[in-house]
């Protein structure tokens, strides 16, 4: 039994127990993969995956915990690297962080530009995406840090440290009869027409929430895949945005306006995610805590470590 063929049956799993798609992801060949998870079942005397016409269909009760099993070695050797390097206080190395647009565009470019202030040798790198596409990039190793608020579906392989909430505001064009209204009111915007997130995003869900909660029956014209998109439709006058306050910018976006509306729309939490059992490096942690300053170190490996959950079957 080696590491690849541990990488090997993780993968095959991560792909939907497609052999094909895990020789892609991992530059091999389907017969290769194939021959070392053979081999690594006979080693063990039960077989990791449920075949059907000798075709992988799932994974067999004893290899889930096989699987879980190596997911936590594959993640504890990186760990040995990372505080091999912590240790011999090597000065470089890689940060890759994954996030959304509005994370990207406006919570991240001044704590980046602090953190390479700090860590000149450390090379960064920066993948964008919808809540769940970033927690699969980080899930499939490609990233060592998601920022997110909440997923369509669970990551149980994956730690949440909540980080802040990011409330909500009605976003129109200069002029717009919303921006006059005494008490702004889910009965009052519903009037108009609604431009807000993707579905993809928890903006959309906690928005459609509060007027189902209500009864009331809004009219959504549009679902942008992020803010500065769904401005620009404002600005052309097709309807009013209900987006993160942080991104409404009043020295950049002069011809609309924002009220606030904290008190309509839940607001969405916004977490870093890590791979379970993760050793945090040094410059990792700097980062959260630049990120969320009124977390000590203390509170994110507690945070961490709460959080992890057992390795995912």
């Amino acid at each position: 039994m080696n590491l690849k063929q541990l990488r090997y049956i993780c993968e095959v799993w991560r792909q939907g127990n497609h052999i094909s798609a895990a020789a892609e992801a991992l530059h091999t060949s389907q017969p290769g993969i194939s021959k070392q998870i053979q081999m690594m079942e006979s080693e063990l005397g039960f077989e990791i995956f449920l075949r059907r016409r000798n075709r992988i269909v799932d994974l067999t009760e004893p290899g889930r915990e096989a699987v879980a099993i190596a997911q936590r070695v594959l993640t504890e050797v990186g760990n040995l690297k990372n505080l091999a390097d912590d240790f011999n206080a090597i000065g470089g190395g890689r940060l890759t962080i994954a996030t959304t647009h509005t994370m990207a565009r406006y919570v991240l470019p001044k704590i980046v530009e602090k953190f390479m202030k700090k860590y000149p040798a450390i090379h960064l790198g920066l993948r964008q995406g919808n809540p769940e596409q970033v927690c699969e990039l980080l899930d499939a190793g490609e990233v060592d840090i998601a920022i997110v608020t909440d997923t369509v579906r669970p990551f149980p392989t994956l730690s949440a440290i909540s980080c802040f909430p990011l409330s909500r505001s009605v976003v129109a064009k200069v002029g717009h009869p919303i921006l006059k209204v005494k008490n702004l009111t889910l009965q009052e915007i519903a009037r108009y027409p609604i431009i807000t997130y993707d579905p993809a995003y928890s903006g959309r869900w906690k928005v459609m929430d509060a007027f189902r909660r209500a009864k009331i029956e809004p009219n959504v014209v549009f679902g942008a895949v992020d803010a500065d998109v769904s401005k620009t439709y404002v600005e052309l006058g097709i309807g009013i945005a209900i987006l993160t306050t942080i991104t409404f910018d009043k020295y950049h976006d002069r011809g609309l306006r924002a009220r606030d509306a904290s008190h309509l729309f839940e607001p969405s939490t916004t977490y870093v995610r890590l791979r379970a059992h993760a050793y945090l490096r040094r410059f990792l942690l700097d980062f959260i805590r630049m990120l969320a300053p009124h977390l000590s170190e203390d509170d994110i490996r507690s945070a961490h470590n709460k959080n992890t959950p057992k390795a995912a079957a």
